[in-house]
């Protein structure tokens, strides 16, 4: 990871570490980059936070500057700024979100014409051009500005694409959207209510701050209640930019990225579609799932953490289903990037085609209790390199066996060491994760915990 661009763009607080400044500058590059042979196409999404909309005139001015057309798909979801790059020819697209974050962050993701994420050497020349004490790049003069076009139509042609992905009528459904007052709200209903449901709506009137406030896939407790307290047949949660999904079956549990893997993958491979009998995961996936997965006789890959590192392995190996247990999912048929939309039409076939609830297809599946202690260190090679640290470790997953395990890692974005237990019970998560963090403890690695 670079000084600015981290595993999901450029992220920060708007206004404190990812500022205006910042944003017309990477206009600026993108519009000369692309620009070098031939008139440069960009389009640009954002969600629904406050500061998109400073930030989308921001990289508007840099890449117009550089001579760039720049085409605005608006509010839009970060999957629909990558279907359009890839399927309308434009060089690369921007998307302004800081996906699950509170309103005050905001991120810029940058898409290559693959729709895919940027290349690392390209945004390490962007970083390059933000440091410098001097503009280097060349202003574009005369007919050679670059004009701004509104492409809202670009986003309603995507929304097309995922009404012609569903195999049947939604009739009859009773659907709950928790739109998690972001991207969604400019695509998520629409679809469910143009293929026959009975939509439900929570968290559909952003305001400019209240994007993923209590709402969306990282606070489903309201989403719960709503499917419960209306009796509706499944309900989903994205969030702030909609590349995730989580669902709630029709009992009120909560449908995880692992069970979400699961249940697709499943259905895959009694179709004939998931190609290499392989579900890419990363590995914070739960036991529980991979478990299930020999049950059926189906392969896995784990990979690190991040839907980046799962789409590689996938176009590396040809796979056809992956994702995190957050609800990254990439079904690589159909997308280039977790789609959380495109999720929940395909839990939607899953339901439609073997016309059973949720819960039911998903009854064998035990997922075992986890538990995640962000620990603050001094040295997190020196945590990760001390002989009293890796002998706990060692001691714990000799204890759990093969009903559970440990799994301690770096942040790679905090000087902070992440220690995961997957047991049987809570208790025993909580005494074996407090067992290895008190020996980093008495090393002396801990700031704080």
């Amino acid at each position: 990871m670079g000084k600015y661009f981290g595993t999901d763009g450029f992220r920060g607080e708007a206004n404190i570490n990812l500022t205006v400044t910042h944003a017309y500058k990477v206009g600026r590059f993108l519009g000369y980059y692309y620009g070098q042979e031939h008139k440069a196409k960009i389009v640009i999404g954002k969600d629904t936070r406050r500061s998109s909309y400073m930030f989308e005139y921001s990289l508007v001015a840099g890449l117009t500057a550089s001579g760039a057309d720049v085409y605005l798909l608006h509010v839009t979801t970060t999957p629909s700024v990558s279907y359009v790059v890839r399927s309308e020819g434009f060089d690369c697209g921007i998307m302004i979100s800081a996906s699950h974050n509170p309103f005050y962050d905001n991120g810029i993701k940058v898409i290559n014409g693959n729709g895919y994420k940027l290349e690392a050497e390209v945004e390490d020349k962007i970083e390059k051009y933000i440091d410098e004490d001097r503009d280097s790049l060349p202003f574009a003069t005369g007919e050679n500005i670059g004009r701004t076009i509104d492409y809202a139509m670009g986003r309603n042609r995507y929304i097309g694409y995922l009404i012609s992905l569903a195999t049947r009528s939604f009739k009859d459904m009773k659907v709950g959207l928790d739109l998690a007052n972001g991207a969604a709200t400019s695509v998520a209903k629409g679809v469910f209510d143009a293929l026959g449901a009975k939509t439900y709506v929570i968290h559909g009137e952003p305001n400019g701050i209240n994007i993923n406030q209590d709402c969306g896939s990282t606070h489903m407790k309201e989403l719960q209640k709503f499917v419960i307290e209306n009796k509706l047949d499944v309900g989903f949660a994205y969030d702030g930019d909609a590349d995730r999904c989580l669902a709630v079956d029709d009992k009120g549990n909560i449908i995880d990225g692992d069970l979400i893997l699961y249940l697709c993958g499943v259905y895959m491979k009694e179709h004939n579609d998931l190609a290499n009998n392989t579900i890419v995961t990363t590995i914070m996936s739960n036991i529980g799932l991979y478990k299930a997965l020999d049950q059926k006789n189906i392969s896995y890959e784990k990979t690190a953490v991040g839907d980046k590192y799962v789409y590689e392995n996938m176009m590396a190996n040809g796979h056809s289903i992956g994702g995190e247990q957050s609800g990254h999912i990439i079904f690589s048929k159909h997308a280039t990037t977790g789609d959380g939309i495109l999720t929940s039409l395909k839990i939607m076939e899953v339901m439609l085609e073997s016309k059973n609830t949720l819960s039911e297809l998903l009854k064998e599946v035990v997922l075992y209790p986890q538990l995640l202690k962000n620990v603050k260190v001094a040295d997190k090679k020196a945590v990760k390199d001390d002989p009293q640290v890796i002998k706990a470790v060692s001691m714990v997953e000799e204890a759990l066996g093969t009903d559970g395990r440990i799994l301690v890692r770096e942040s790679g974005t905090e000087p902070v060491i992440r220690v995961m237990v997957e047991a049987q019970s809570e208790d025993l998560c909580k005494q074996y994760a407090e067992q290895v963090i008190q020996v980093m403890k008495d090393q002396g690695h801990v700031i704080s915990a």
